[in-house]
């Protein structure tokens, strides 16, 4: 019986680009080989509708309503004919920005991801695989299973490399091994050990069938203890609290066993046989699995030598002293090559590499009071003859506002969005108040008035997705307007006091990360965004037709290319001179551009260790006009303080996990997994 979808579900209109006709479609195509034994028609519908519910390492929301109707009709193929499925599968359950289930969707989700655990293993059992597919298949098993080793299907290097790039998860540090995976003739090193923490599952498991078709000479000589390891992980049923390595020993096994051809799976199998090995962090100097520093293990716990699990306190960076050959970095490729400064957090402190005190860390008070709340968006609130204000907003919902001087709540929490804050921004208005304006996963728009804490308005907008990201565009008729972007494509403006939508740009409909306001005069701001594709994007805001460039000049594209510069994040760079576009990508890298050319301006702020992943970037010009950036990665440990004129670049360990940044005068307001903080900028 082919099931049929409820159409008239809100949770429909979640999915993105995607039509709920087309998904019944699947689903008759899918029964209709299930029928026949055969037929590959839904293949190419399931390529199209795919792209719906994964963009880009984005989930859907609504994937989790349409994912357990297609397991369901996918579970009833023949195994061999779903590898592709499952393999798709696994990467949608690891994908890099998965939403939360919505409560009324665990249970049946749950109930879909143990059924798809049990199809795909049988496909891994029946189907005679190439050695790299047959490795995706197995951690996609391993992934729908619930164990965080799933998440190297994203990280696994090209079969052609050599080299190993591992993120240590303690404190984010990059770490290569350039000829790692040169030789894999012997093992390497000693077998890991299970150790008692990592229990067999309960409610029983498909894994038995695995555990039988390990053969000891898979591999050839030597291998027999990784594999008796392997075997004895099937038997478990790769509960979470096994460890990393030994769930890898039962990858490689796999690989070896239905791999084909069989000396090429061999081979692979033996490469992913010595990610069981450890590494020890340069900067931290913990150890962890080689297979934990491809996938971070989600319960922060390490493993000793033994194989033993341990848990370890928050991390904090060790740093280098000036000049070591950690520390060193160049700070633009055309300058003479600096050593880059290490400052490390200390308690309450900020010291340098050698002890010397930097200044002080200033905590703000808990977002609820008595219970501390992660920040995932900030706003400074400055107003002439008033303090200035730090306005933020999290996954409970509430808009906080604090005394940047002394981190203490002005007014209680402000409950104004049914779910997340997503993202917020300051309103400079022509009759001198100053607003702010947030925006939720729900897509609703609330404006605040800081002073009083009361909201201007009732939150308005219906944005598909939620809104990611905002800015403040100044036109030149002397309104000030709300810009709003969603990760579907959205960009809109908005009238502040009355919530009127009243004019849209980026006529391409480019799925967008994050925007910005870019000064050219007095009375005149250009807006200039990211896609998820890497793109960059300008618009003017003073023009009615979307596809009327007016005022804005596109970035040069040869310049991007020639840099192989993807850009991930936008912010606006006010100089004493000029105003500049500083683009960031998720290699770490930074570049500068001109708007009124669209050139890039300098030599740009190369990737460094530790920097790698999703950017965030905030400005400031606290040295007397001299113009600072300052760089970290969303849930890392660590910033960098760059000074464009100079090329001198500091970097800053600190204890908590980052999530957005905003600058105040002198101070770097820091949100956090656990708040808001506040460090200075220069030496006190």
């Amino acid at each position: 019986m082919i099931p049929k979808l409820p159409l008239d579900s809100p949770r429909w209109r979640d999915l993105d680009g995607l039509k709920v006709e087309e998904l019944q479609v699947l689903l008759e195509q899918l029964a209709s080989a299930a029928a026949t034994g055969g037929g590959d028609a839904w293949r190419r519908t399931w390529t199209d509708l795919s792209g719906g519910l994964m963009d880009d390492g984005v989930v859907a929301d609504g994937a989790y309503a349409a994912l357990p109707h297609l397991v369901e009709a996918a579970a009833v193929l023949p195994p061999e004919q779903t590898v592709d499925f499952w393999v798709d599968l696994g990467f949608m359950v690891t994908a890099d920005y998965r939403p939360p289930v919505p409560a009324d969707l665990d249970a049946g989700f749950g109930a879909a991801l143990r059924l798809a655990e049990r199809a795909a293993t049988r496909s891994l059992l029946g189907a005679g695989t190439p050695g790299q597919l047959c490795a995706q298949l197995v951690l996609a098993c391993v992934a729908l299973a619930g164990h965080h080793m799933g998440e190297v299907l994203w990280q696994y290097p090209d079969h052609q490399e050599s080299g190993l790039l591992l993120s240590c998860p303690a404190c984010g540090s990059d770490t290569e091994i350039p000829d790692f995976l040169v030789d894999s003739a012997r093992p390497p090193l000693e077998a890991p050990l299970l150790p008692e923490a990592a229990q067999a599952r309960q409610e029983g498991h498909p894994w038995g069938e695995v555990a039988a078709a390990l053969r000891e000479e898979a591999l050839g000589e030597g291998w027999e203890p990784f594999l008796r390891v392997a075997r004895d992980v099937a038997v478990r049923g790769v509960p979470p609290e096994t460890p990393g390595q030994a769930v890898l020993c039962l990858v490689a096994g796999m690989v070896a066993v239905r791999g084909t051809p069989q000396r090429a799976a061999g081979e692979l199998a033996r490469r992913l046989m010595s990610l069981t090995g450890h590494f020890r962090c340069w900067d931290c100097e913990r150890t962890w699995t080689i297979a934990d520093g491809l996938a971070e293990n989600p319960d922060g716990l390490a493993e000793n030598a033994d194989g033993a699990l341990f848990p370890h306190p928050p991390a904090r960076a060790r740093t280098d002293s000036d000049g070591s050959a950690a520390g060193a970095e160049s700070a633009t490729s055309g300058r003479t090559s600096r050593a880059a400064t290490r400052f490390r957090q200390e308690e309450n402190a900020v010291v340098a590499a050698d002890g010397t005190p930097w200044g002080w860390v200033s905590v703000f008070s808990d977002t609820v009071p008595g219970s501390s709340g992660g920040v995932d968006a900030l706003a400074v609130v400055s107003h002439p003859d008033r303090p200035t204000l730090v306005a933020g907003g999290g996954g409970k919902g509430v808009v906080c506002l604090w005394d940047v001087t002394d981190g203490r709540l002005v007014h209680d929490p402000l409950p104004g969005h049914p779910d997340a804050v997503r993202s917020m921004t300051t309103l400079p208005l022509p009759d001198g108040r100053v607003l702010v304006a947030s925006g939720g996963d729900s897509g609703k728009i609330a404006v605040w008035n800081p002073l009083t804490g009361q909201p201007v308005r009732e939150p308005a907008g219906d944005c598909p997705g939620g809104v990611t990201a905002m800015c403040t565009a100044a036109v030149p008729d002397g309104r000030t307007l709300l810009v709003t972007a969603t990760p579907r494509g959205a960009v809109r403006m908005w009238e502040p006091d009355s919530g009127e939508c009243v004019g849209r740009l980026n006529p391409y409909g480019s799925p967008i990360r994050s925007v910005t306001a870019v000064p050219i005069s007095a009375d005149h701001t250009l807006i200039a965004a990211s896609d998820t594709a890497g793109r960059v994007h300008v618009w003017d805001p003073a023009v009615d037709d979307p596809w009327d460039r007016g005022a804005a000049v596109q970035l040069s594209a040869r310049a991007l290319v020639e840099a192989d510069h993807r850009v991930t994040a936008v912010e606006a760079v006010l100089a004493p001179d000029r105003t500049m576009l500083a683009t960031a990508d998720d290699l770490g890298v930074v570049m500068l551009w001109d708007p009124a050319t669209g050139d890039p301006v300098g030599d740009g702020l190369p990737s460094s260790t530790g920097t790698a992943g999703p950017p965030l970037i905030t400005a400031a010009a606290p040295h007397g006009g001299r113009t600072v950036l300052v760089t970290g990665t969303r849930h890392g440990h660590r910033l960098r303080v760059w000074e464009p004129e100079t090329g001198a670049v500091r970097h800053i360990a600190l204890d908590v996990s980052l999530t957005c940044l905003a600058t105040a005068g002198a101070d770097l307001i820091v949100g956090h997994d656990r708040g808001v903080l506040s460090l200075p900028l220069t030496g006190q």
